[in-house]
């Protein structure tokens, strides 16, 4: 498991995670919410070894995450940075194909097979041949995405891993973002996988995710079962917006009728 304690971070002088303490386990799908600014992407970047905490620990099954080489940590987690930037003229396929690339070992069939699988997932499998400078956001969003599940995947193949993913429903229009959480969460339940997805959208939390962590200004307000956790009134108190449950859902404003 994901295991986040006391942590806290300084960049540029400001406080951005002050004493965070939460788990992300195997085998779940969890949320991560907050508003612009509130410290999901360093806290992302934090857990995937890529900042190093002023304070506190960050590991995972055991391994100090900011202190580990990148070579042993690109196995054992994979990462979905916000935005990603590749302007060489490869196929999509040849896209996903690079997750695999900290795995030099895995039989060509069975590579085949999972890059295969991974497309289906993102609905990205009609795509394939394509170039990938032509296509659209939304497009090249799946298509990153399928090359991250790739590498985590294969991590997860050989024992548990962590994938960590920033906003990966960006750019997404709703069908592809229900049908993204609903593989998230689905593949989490398959492998000795741990899943942290940013999220904006809170109904996409409560109906896929198995926990979710609310934070605001660096701080995690709860953690928790989505249900327990996105309650009217911390959304109302983090976001600053009137938050009223109803139907099973949370509206901000006022609710339709």
């Amino acid at each position: 498991m994901l295991i986040l304690s006391q942590l806290s971070l300084e960049r540029d002088g400001r406080q951005v995670l002050e004493k965070v303490s939460a788990t992300a386990p195997l085998g779940q799908l969890t949320a991560l919410l907050g508003p612009n600014g509130a410290g999901k992407s360093s806290l992302l970047a934090v857990a995937a070894g890529e900042l190093t905490p002023t304070s506190g620990s960050c590991e995972f099954d055991g391994l100090p995450l900011f202190r580990t080489h990148a070579s042993t940590l690109s196995r054992r987690r994979a990462l979905l940075p916000q935005s990603s930037t590749l302007e060489f003229d490869f196929s999509v396929r040849e896209v996903a194909r690079l997750g695999s690339t900290p795995f030099p070992d895995i039989p060509v069939a069975e590579l085949e097979g999972l890059i295969d699988s991974v497309l289906r997932l993102t609905d990205a499998d009609a795509l394939a041949e394509r170039r990938y400078v032509h296509l659209s956001g939304g497009e090249r969003q799946r298509v990153q995405l399928a090359r991250v599940l790739v590498q985590a995947c294969a991590a997860a193949a050989q024992g548990p891993a962590l994938l960590l993913l920033d906003e990966p429903t960006a750019s997404l229009d709703p069908r592809h973002q229900h049908t993204l959480l609903a593989g998230l969460h689905e593949l989490a339940r398959k492998l000795p996988l741990a899943v942290v997805a940013s999220l904006h959208d809170v109904n996409l939390a409560l109906h896929y995710a198995d926990q979710a962590w609310l934070l605001q200004e660096g701080r995690l307000i709860t953690a928790g079962p989505p249900l327990q956790a996105l309650t009217p009134e911390r959304l109302t108190l983090v976001f600053q917006l009137p938050a009223q449950a109803m139907a099973g859902r949370i509206w901000f404003g006022l609710p339709p009728g």
